[in-house]
């Protein structure tokens, strides 16, 4: 690995109802998820392409999949609005555990919030 390519390449979510957890995501993000049954898991797929080299992920259910709120933090992508984001997070029954909070004026903001199973998950934006 290089400064040319992706440190992360895919991502899943544990959760432990795949159901509750595939609404909240899509709900707090205003996207579809398509769910499909894999390898003995629940998978809930975050919209994305195949092959163009931009990083992907979905929510899963499996003995192996565990929700913490320990652990390594994954950050969603937030823009171009993080404060439509966060607007949705605790109607969806998600809580917000750290406001949006600027990192510095050329990073820009960050958050944090707990999904409906437990999971710590970090949003970023530029503005």
């Amino acid at each position: 690995m290089d400064k040319s390519t992706n440190a992360l390449n895919w991502f899943e979510i544990p959760a432990s109802d795949i159901s509750r957890a595939k609404n909240f995501y899509e709900n707090v993000f205003d996207v579809q998820m398509d769910q499909q049954s894999m390898m003995g898991m629940e998978m809930a797929f975050f919209p994305g392409e195949n092959g163009n080299g931009k990083v992907s992920g979905a929510v899963v259910q499996s003995d192996m999949h565990k929700p913490s709120g320990e652990g390594a933090v994954l950050y969603l992508n937030a823009n171009p609005s993080m404060d439509t984001i966060l607007s949705k997070v605790e109607a969806a029954g998600g809580t917000i555990v750290m406001p949006k909070t600027e990192i510095s004026p050329e990073v820009g903001h960050m958050a944090f919030f707990t999904d409906t199973e437990g999971n710590k998950i970090g949003l970023h934006s530029q503005n």
